[in-house]
C-alpha cells in the first residue's frame, strides 16, 4: 500500500481525498457553528486563557462538518490536533479538506479500505519521536486498541525477540493491526511505549469502545495472603491489570517479586 503523507504550505501533514473542496467545507463549517452554540461559547469564554496550550489531542471520530467545529474549538483553546475518522464511510470530504487546510492534521476520506483506515489511525497517533498524544478522543476504541496492542507487542519483543504473527488470528482486520505493529517494531521498538508514557487519558464515545475498555479495566486486590495470591494469578490470567494493596510488608514484597504493582490504598484511589 503506497500511501504518502502530504503537507500544506505551512508544513501541516494531511491525507484527504480532494483539497479543492476546502472552500465548500469552510462555508458549511460556518453554518454549523450557528447550530453549535455550546462550543462557540467555550471559545469565547476560554479562548483567551488557552487552557489546552501545549496539549496534543488525537481524534478518531467521524470526520464530518460537526466534528470540524469540535476540532476548531480544541485548536482555539490552544491544543494541537491530529485527526482520523472512526469509520471507512463516515468522512465528509469537504470537511476533511477544510480542516486539513486551515486547522489541524487530518487523515481521512470517504471509502477507505481497511488497510487505509488503519494507516490513517496510525498517522493520527504519530506525533514524532517524543511520544504520542496527551488525550485521545475515541469513537469505537480503535486508536486506544492500537496503542494497547502496540505496547503488548513491544514488551514481548524486548523480552523474547518475538514479533506479532498476523496469521495467528482469523480476523482479517486484526491481521492488519498486527501487520502494522510488526512492521514498525524493528524500526522503532519503543514507539507505542512512548505513547503510553505520555498519554493522560481517553475520551470514549460509544458502547463499543466502552466495552473494549471494560475488558481491560483495572482490578484492585486488597490483601496478598493465601486467597489473595490465588485471586491475583487468576485475574491476571483473565487479562486484568492487577494492583495489590497490602498492610503486611512481607506479603507486599512477595506480590512485588511476583510482578504485581503494589500501591497503598490512598495512592490507588487517587488514580
Amino acid at each position: 500500500m503506497a500511501l504518502q503523507v502530504e503537507k500544506t504550505t505551512t508544513g501541516r501533514e494531511y491525507k484527504v481525498k480532494d483539497m479543492s473542496q476546502a472552500d465548500f467545507g469552510r462555508l458549511e463549517i460556518e453554518l454549523a457553528e450557528v447550530e453549535m452554540p455550546g462550543l462557540m461559547s467555550c471559545r469565547t469564554e476560554f479562548g483567551p486563557s488557552q487552557p489546552f496550550k501545549g496539549a496534543r489531542i488525537t481524534g478518531s471520530l467521524h470526520m464530518t462538518i460537526q466534528t470540524a467545529v469540535l476540532i476548531e474549538t480544541l485548536t482555539a483553546l490552544g491544543a494541537e490536533v491530529r485527526w482520523c475518522s472512526c469509520n471507512i464511510f463516515s468522512t465528509q470530504d469537504h470537511a476533511a479538506a477544510a480542516i486539513a487546510r486551515d486547522s489541524a492534521a487530518v487523515f481521512a476520506w470517504k471509502g477507505e479500505t481497511l488497510q487505509e483506515y488503519w494507516w490513517c489511525t496510525e498517522r493520527a497517533l504519530d506525533w514524532g519521536p517524543d511520544g504520542g498524544p496527551d488525550l485521545i478522543v475515541d469513537d469505537g476504541g480503535d486508536a486506544t486498541l492500537l496503542i494497547h496492542e502496540g505496547v503488548k507487542a513491544e514488551e514481548e519483543y524486548e523480552k523474547s525477540g518475538k514479533v506479532p504473527d498476523p496469521s495467528s488470528t482469523d480476523n482479517a482486520e486484526f491481521q492488519i493491526v498486527l501487520t502494522i505493529i510488526r512492521d514498525g517494531l524493528k524500526a522503532d521498538p519503543k514507539k507505542y511505549t512512548r505513547m503510553k508514557e505520555r498519554l493522560v487519558g481517553v475520551s470514549e464515545e460509544t458502547t463499543t469502545g466502552v466495552k473494549r475498555l471494560y475488558q481491560m479495566q483495572l482490578v484492585s486486590l486488597c490483601g496478598y495472603g493465601d486467597v489473595g495470591k490465588g485471586c491475583a494469578v487468576a485475574l491476571k490470567q483473565a487479562g486484568a491489570r492487577v494492583i495489590v494493596t497490602e498492610i503486611d510488608p512481607i506479603c507486599a514484597l512477595q506480590a512485588l517479586m511476583e510482578g504485581f504493582q503494589v500501591l497503598t490504598s490512598r495512592m490507588w484511589f487517587r488514580r
